[in-house]
């Protein structure tokens, strides 16, 4: 039986054809992703669907006694009062019972007299049943199981939700609706706002939802293993794929190559007609044929290829090389009054490596982002770059980067201006920014043009060091996956943050998990980090709610905790553990090395080129006495420099042979 039904849809926003003559179904535990690019109509279709949004015809209808629940990327300001009590609220009609419960209570103790006090109580008592029915159905304990597992703390469930910043506000909505627990779940950019815990903990209990799922995500394994069926926004229309968007992406190769075979065969069909009508029209033994074929000609329909999708095209040039040691970080804290986030932490980075920042919202990993890119300052401490390191930053709030006032262009433009304004141009134009789009103001971009505006700074001039905060926030799914191949093939380091587990699991070969003023740093990727935490931890796992309310057994959460691995592969992990530190021990001392000598070159080309720059004074030369130590301290330095580099070449080479000896790959 049918939940939802679409009967043809039409809507044209600002001149713009963004759904027409749209019909579909939604069935009872249907799971469908809604993808296509940014603009195209995806979130227009769910406020239309929510009635948030009305069409310029067709229908929408939900099938009575049915309920449905949005989640919009806007933020819900219908909460109110402490968070816990807001959510407990969110059920249709609790509310209105708990207020006209303590009216009455009210009425009743302060009129003992009252004519209508045997009315008044047996009006209290069946809405102390209702209640008593609603908190059976929904109780409160589920509430707080799903705001612990979306990251709240339970010192934080009375706090009034108008205290919570944004981002908090929409994970307070979130929580709102799965308490509900609706016939239809409409989820915009569901895990937009939510760390990697809180996503992986959503995640499990979507996939155990028994209702229907409308889901817009950017995140491609998180859509995978969450829906059945496709609406995809297409350049010819909207269409509709069964299975997931891995099976959605064969079915439509599929179909484009099986069309254009068709074309080509049509092609040549046509060619081939034509040429027989050219060479017989005029021959009266064959005009008839001729004719019949102009016929066939004129009734042909041209079978029409896919059009690719407008996508932003992104490659990053080569970049130069660093030192060995690209960052060096030691004894670094930082606190915000009373808030520590980090004491006495050392940590470094090596070229090459590309690492991922795991853990809840506020433990600091943006702190420590800006710390390293110079936005903000640790409290005590050092973080030194290494030798020849170019670094560039993409923050997460694209808006705190980008000036407001400057055109589109001039934004671009300002990173390299010595480059010709076509080739500016060119650069943006990549980024879907063509013609007179160049000359908008940043401050009306929309969130993902702004990214998109972000990403084209980087790209016309990238760094070796890229340090990047949630950069696939507010691009589409393909954008997304085009920025993930685009770093994969890239050659310097990388430093990121990501709620994004695809994002994280193509790209991580090192995983910082930051938690309560630490930092656990695990060489390996997200996966085997998982499977190291699988080992590692016992007992029922904290994301084990599920979304009727009931506890699992512990054990049983697939997303985090599983019953322990075999004590045969427990062995193996724990020779390989072994392994790592064989390893890191034998390499340590000739890394260590190596970056000292690396922040010794970088001491000396600095004094070269600050005398270099005072040889330049044909006063100096007026005074002997300043001049000849000067010239004997630059002939000594270059000597030393010269026999730095060669050292420093010699450890690198004896690193390699030993990486080689000891079986160690490189990345």
């Amino acid at each position: 039986m049918s939940l939802l039904n679409i009967i043809n849809i039409n809507l044209t926003l600002s001149k713009k054809e963004i759904l027409k003559e749209l019909s579909f179904q939604v069935e009872k535990g249907d799971r469908i992703g809604l993808i296509g690019p940014n603009g195209s109509g995806k979130t227009s279709l769910l406020r239309v669907i929510s009635g948030e949004m009305h069409p310029d015809s067709g229908e929408v209808v939900l099938t009575g006694g049915s309920r449905f629940g949005y989640l919009s990327q806007d933020v819900d300001e219908r909460l109110s009062g402490p968070l816990l009590q807001s959510i407990v609220d969110s059920i249709p009609g609790r509310k209105t019972i708990r207020e006209e419960i303590r009216s009455i209570e009210c009425l009743i103790n302060s009129n003992q007299g009252n004519p209508d006090h045997v009315k008044l109580a047996s009006r209290l008592t069946e809405l102390h049943n209702e209640m008593t029915l609603i908190e059976s159905m929904y109780p409160s304990h589920r509430a707080e199981k799903i705001l612990a597992g979306l990251g709240f703390t339970e010192q934080g469930f009375n706090e009034p939700v108008a205290h919570l910043s944004g981002g908090w506000r929409m994970r307070a909505s979130l929580a709102s609706l799965l308490f509900q627990a609706p016939d239809l779940l409409l989820l915009d950019e569901p895990t937009n706002h939510l760390d990697l815990p809180s996503v992986m903990w959503l995640e499990q209990f979507l996939r155990e939802f028994k209702g229907a799922i409308i889901l817009v995500c950017h995140d491609r394994e998180f859509l995978n293993r969450q829906i059945d069926r496709i609406i995809s926004f297409e350049p010819e229309g909207i269409r509709s794929y069964r299975g997931n968007y891995e099976q959605y992406l064969v079915l439509r190769e599929d179909e484009n190559s099986r069309l254009e075979a068709m074309a080509r065969n049509q092609e040549q069909k046509v060619k081939d007609a034509k040429k027989f009508i050219e060479r017989f029209k005029t021959k009266a033994t064959k005009a008839r044929q001729a004719q019949s074929k102009i016929k066939l000609l004129k009734k042909i329909e041209i079978v029409s290829t896919h059009k690719g999708q407008r996508t932003i095209r992104f490659t990053f040039p080569e970049v130069a090389q660093s030192g060995r040691q690209v960052l060096t970080i030691r004894s670094i804290s930082k606190a915000f009054g009373e808030k520590r986030l980090y004491k006495d932490i050392d940590l470094n980075v090596f070229k090459g490596e590309r690492i991922g920042l795991i853990g809840p919202n506020g433990y600091g990993k943006t702190t420590l982002l800006r710390m390293i890119a110079n936005e903000i300052p640790a409290d005590t401490g050092t973080i030194v770059q290494g030798h020849n390191v170019e670094m560039s930053y993409y923050a997460q709030h694209h808006s705190e980067m980008l000036d407001q006032r400057k055109t589109i262009l001039e934004e671009v433009y300002q990173v390299v201006p010595h480059e010709s304004t076509s080739f500016v141009r060119g650069v943006c134009g990549a980024f879907l920014f063509s013609g007179e789009d160049v000359d908008k103001p940043v401050k009306v971009l929309s969130g993902g043009e702004k990214a998109r505006v972000a990403l084209a700074k980087i790209l016309i001039k990238p760094g070796n060091l890229l340090v990047m905060d949630e950069p696939t926030n507010h691009l589409d799914l393909v954008s997304s996956e085009i920025l993930i191949d685009a770093l994969d093939k890239y050659s310097g380091t990388l430093l990121f943050v990501s709620h994004n587990q695809s994002f994280i699991n193509r790209l991580a070969t090192k995983i910082w998990d930051i938690r309560d003023g630490q930092i656990i740093e695990y060489h390996g990727t997200l996966k085997e980090y998982f499977l190291h935490l699988k080992e590692m931890e016992e007992g029922a796992s904290p994301l084990a709610v599920s979304p009727d309310g009931r506890e699992k057994e512990p054990g049983t959460a697939p997303v985090i905790q599983e019953q322990r691995l075999s004590e045969n592969k427990k062995e193996i992990r724990k020779k390989k553990a072994e392994r790592r530190k064989e390893i890191n021990a034998a390499l340590k001392p000739i890394e260590e090395k190596c970056a000292k000598l690396e922040e010794k070159i970088s001491a000396l080309e600095a004094r070269e080129k600050e005398i270099s720059g005072m040889l330049t004074d044909p006063e100096l030369f007026k005074d002997s006495s300043k001049s000849v130590p000067l010239l004997n301290e630059f002939k000594k330095l270059k000597q030393t420099l010269e026999e730095s580099i060669s050292e420093w070449e010699k450890a690198q080479t004896r690193m390699e042979e030993l990486k080689e000896e000891l079986g160690v790959d490189e990345e």
